[in-house]
C-alpha cells in the first residue's frame, strides 16, 4: 500500500494545493525576473540607512523619505527601522508635504509610545501644522491644530526644549486666532450688528488676553455699547482700556468717544494748502499718467 503524501490523494491524483502551486509557477517565476531586472537585492541595514541620510543631506528629501522606507522594508525588526521611520517623516517635512508628514508621525507615535523621540515627534508635528498658518483673512483651522498640538507637548513635556519652544510659537498662533476674531467682529460693526460684533470683541478679551489685539477690542466694545445706547457698559470697558493700556491710541479715541471731549490737538492743514480767506483751497498739481511728461506741468 502506498504512503500518502500531504499533497496526493488516495487515487493518486494532484491535491488541489499542489495544483495551486504548480499554476502559479509560471507567474512567480516571472515576478522574481521582473524583480531582478529591476535591480532588488537585500541590502545590510546600515547600508540602507546611510544612503539614506546621504540623500537627505543632498537636500533631495523625497527621494530620502522612499529610501528610509526601504530601511524599514527591508529590516522590520531591526532598531534602524524605528529611527527610519521618524527620519521619513523628517524628510517630508523638509519636502513641505505636510499631509504625508503629519500621517507618517501618528504612525511613529502609535507604534512606539514609549520612545524616547516620541517628544520630538511631537513637535514636528506641531511645525507642520505651524508652517501652514495663513493670514487672518482666511480659513484657521491649521492655526488650531498648531495650537492644540503646541498645548499638547507643554503638557505632556514641560520641561523639554520642544515646550519652551512651543510657548514661544503660540503666540503667533494665538494672534492669528485672535486676528480672526477682530476681522469677523469688524465686519459685524460695520454692518450695525452689534451684539454680534461684541461677541467677537469679548472672545479676543476673555481667550487672547497676551496678544496685541486686546487694546483695540476694548475699543471696539466701548463703540459697540454706545451705539446700542449701553453707556454704562461702555464707559466701564474705556476705563478697564484706560486701566491696562493708558497711553495707547485706543484709550484716547475711546475717552473722546465716551466723554464727547476732544483732547487731541486739531491738526492744521499744511502751509501750502492754505488759501485766501474766502477762497478756495488751491489743489496740488498731480502727476499726469504719462510719466515723460511731468515737466509739461510748469
Amino acid at each position: 500500500m502506498l504512503e500518502r503524501f500531504p499533497f496526493s490523494s488516495p487515487t493518486g491524483r494532484i491535491a488541489p494545493l499542489k495544483r495551486l502551486v504548480t499554476l502559479l509557477a509560471p507567474f512567480l517565476l516571472v515576478a522574481c525576473m521582473e524583480e531582478e531586472e529591476l535591480g532588488y537585492v537585500e541590502r545590510p541595514v546600515d547600508q540602507l540607512y546611510n544612503e539614506a541620510m546621504d540623500t537627505l543631506d543632498q537636500r533631495f528629501y523625497n527621494d530620502a523619505a522612499l529610501m528610509f522606507d526601504e530601511v524599514e522594508r527591508q529590516h522590520p525588526y531591526s532598531t534602524w527601522a524605528t529611527k527610519a521611520q521618524l527620519m521619513a517623516a523628517y524628510s517630508l517635512y523638509l519636502d513641505n508635504n505636510y499631509d504625508e508628514a503629519i500621517f507618517a508621525l501618528d504612525r511613529f507615535i502609535q507604534l512606539h509610545p514609549s520612545n524616547h523621540d516620541v517628544p520630538y515627534a511631537h513637535y514636528l508635528k506641531a511645525l507642520s501644522y505651524y508652517e501652514q498658518i495663513s493670514d487672518v483673512t482666511r480659513d484657521q483651522r491649521m492655526t488650531e491644530l498648531a495650537l492644540k498640538t503646541f498645548n499638547e507637548i507643554i503638557a505632556r513635556y514641560p520641561k523639554s526644549k520642544y515646550a519652551r519652544d512651543a510657548k514661544i510659537k503660540l503666540d503667533l498662533t494665538n494672534g492669528n486666532l485672535a486676528g480672526k476674531e477682530m476681522e469677523i467682529g469688524r465686519y459685524y460693526l460695520k454692518q450695525r450688528h452689534y451684539l454680534a460684533a461684541i461677541n467677537r470683541f469679548k472672545t479676543v478679551v476673555d481667550n487672547y488676553q497676551t496678544t496685541i489685539h486686546v487694546p483695540e477690542a476694548l475699543h471696539r466694545l466701548t463703540e459697540a455699547y454706545l451705539a446700542l445706547g449701553i453707556k454704562e457698559e461702555a464707559q466701564k470697558t474705556a476705563a478697564v482700556l484706560g486701566h491696562n493700556f493708558p497711553g495707547s491710541e485706543w484709550y484716547i479715541d475711546s475717552y473722546e468717544m465716551v466723554e464727547k471731549k476732544q483732547i487731541r490737538p486739531k491738526e492744521k492743514a499744511p502751509w501750502y494748502k492754505l488759501g485766501t480767506p474766502g477762497q478756495p483751497l488751491q489743489e496740488e498739481p498731480t502727476q499726469p499718467k504719462d510719466k515723460e511728461a511731468w515737466y509739461k506741468l510748469w
